[in-house]
């Protein structure tokens, strides 16, 4: 049991896996950093700063200037406009990783495309029933 726990750690798909997770832990850092500081900003530029996340219903009885007071008081608040704000980076963040993935797709191809593609080319031998055929013509000579 512990020979096949060996083997399937040693298996290439594990290892990809936490390489793939550990990086993207690392990326998510960056990906924030991305959204929070340089395109959140700019949006909000275009939209006059606005910010849903102070957009909520009070369920109970009250009435509270923020979502952090209700919450303090005790009181079921339905937040519409921080899931609004949290869809909103999601399609942010999603939008940025899609460009990222992109660019590297494109440079990874690049990277992979011969540099003379007429040296990669090099022409093509006889076809298997060519040969027969040769074959099949020299035995009847």
């Amino acid at each position: 049991m512990i020979q096949e726990f060996k083997q399937f750690i040693a298996r290439g798909n594990v290892m990809d896996m936490a390489v793939g997770i550990i990086i993207g832990a690392a990326f998510t850092a960056i990906v924030k950093s991305l959204v929070g500081d340089i395109i959140n900003p700019i949006i909000a530029l275009f939209t006059g700063g606005i910010d849903f996340s102070g957009w909520f219903y009070v369920l109970g009885d009250g009435e509270f200037a923020s979502i952090e007071a209700a919450t303090e008081a005790g009181v079921p608040v339905f937040a519409i406009g921080t899931f609004i704000m949290a869809v909103i980076n999601f399609l942010i963040v999603a939008f940025a990783v899609f460009m990222l993935v992109k660019t590297v797709n494109r440079i990874k191809a690049a990277a992979e495309t011969p540099e003379n593609p007429a040296e990669e080319e090099a022409p093509a031998g006889p076809t298997e029933l060519e040969v027969l055929l040769e074959i099949r013509d020299a035995l009847k000579r």
